[in-house]
């Protein structure tokens, strides 16, 4: 195990930082660095052809199996199984490939696609297949096309695409989305800020203010959407952090502590215990 969190970037490409990849070339030629827990620093579409196995993204199992798509937000934990078999292609790509305008920034972010409100999005059997498969021909097509000023406008157009159908084909297999409210969008923006800042910040007054609300205003939004007060979203952020460096690597419970802002080691034991019911050392013990 190693002594932190192996974490992976898209090198730059002649399509900038996007790529599709053959899940038979990535299971043959980096077997070892993907089917040990790794953190990517990009969205991941697979879409198994045929296979058979258990991915794992956060401690969440996925079934491997023919004929399904799955989505990975960035910055999640994942794993290739081992003892699985991956046929089909992985479609990965960066917000700096994205995200050409606000709006693109905005549909990403809440996109029921990449979204733990909704879970681990994953879609099968594969409704709108023929539609999904003939944009995602486009796609690869053109990602070998010669370099020109529209190159890289339709390529994201058509990720774009692929992207939208795939909330389509999800909608169909029955997932209900949030509606549109007020609520809504100051989660969404808590949310956000707190992937950036809750190693620093654990205090609701804080978020509360950088999002110019009072504390009653944000926690009535979180227990709308989240069924939870906003103290609970951050607790919930924090200890799956804690996890992930405690199952998959070997970091010292004292410097992970230091590590998610807890000046006092003994302060973040109490703390993960009284959140899970267990010791850092003894989760740390089950994997």
């Amino acid at each position: 195990m190693e002594s932190e969190i192996k974490k992976y970037k898209i090198k730059e490409t002649p399509n900038g930082e996007f790529e599709i990849i053959d899940l038979e070339y990535l299971m043959n030629n980096k077997f070892d660095m993907i089917t040990t827990p790794h953190r990517a620093g990009f969205y991941h579409v697979l879409w198994i052809e045929e296979g058979y196995g258990t991915h794992y993204i956060d401690f969440k199992p996925i079934k491997v199996e023919k004929n399904s798509l799955i989505f990975i937000d960035l910055e999640s934990v994942n794993l290739y199984d081992k003892e699985g078999d991956y046929k089909g292609k992985s479609l990965i790509f960066t917000d700096n490939f994205f995200c050409q305008s606000v709006l693109d920034f905005k549909y990403i972010k809440s996109s029921i696609l990449f979204n733990d409100l909704y879970g681990i999005a994953k879609i099968t059997p594969i409704h709108f297949e023929e539609e999904l498969k003939a944009i995602f021909n486009q796609i690869t097509e053109e990602s070998k096309f010669g370099q020109d000023e529209s190159h890289q406008m339709i390529l994201q157009k058509l990720v774009h695409l692929f992207l939208l159908q795939s909330e389509r084909a999800l909608r169909k297999q029955g997932v209900k989305e949030l509606a549109p409210s007020p609520s809504l969008t100051i989660v969404n923006n808590f949310r956000e800020l707190l992937e950036e800042y809750y190693k620093k910040e654990k205090s609701v007054k804080w978020y509360s203010s950088q999002l110019n609300l009072s504390e009653k205003q944000l926690h009535k939004a979180t227990k709308e959407i989240l069924g939870k007060t906003p103290k609970n979203a951050i607790d919930k952020r924090v200890v799956l952090e804690a996890k992930r460096l405690l199952s998959h690597t070997i970091q010292p419970v004292k410097e992970i502590a230091y590590d998610l802002g807890y000046d006092e080691p003994t302060n973040f034991v109490k703390y993960f215990k009284r959140h899970t019911g267990t010791t850092p050392l003894d989760f740390r013990g089950q994997f």
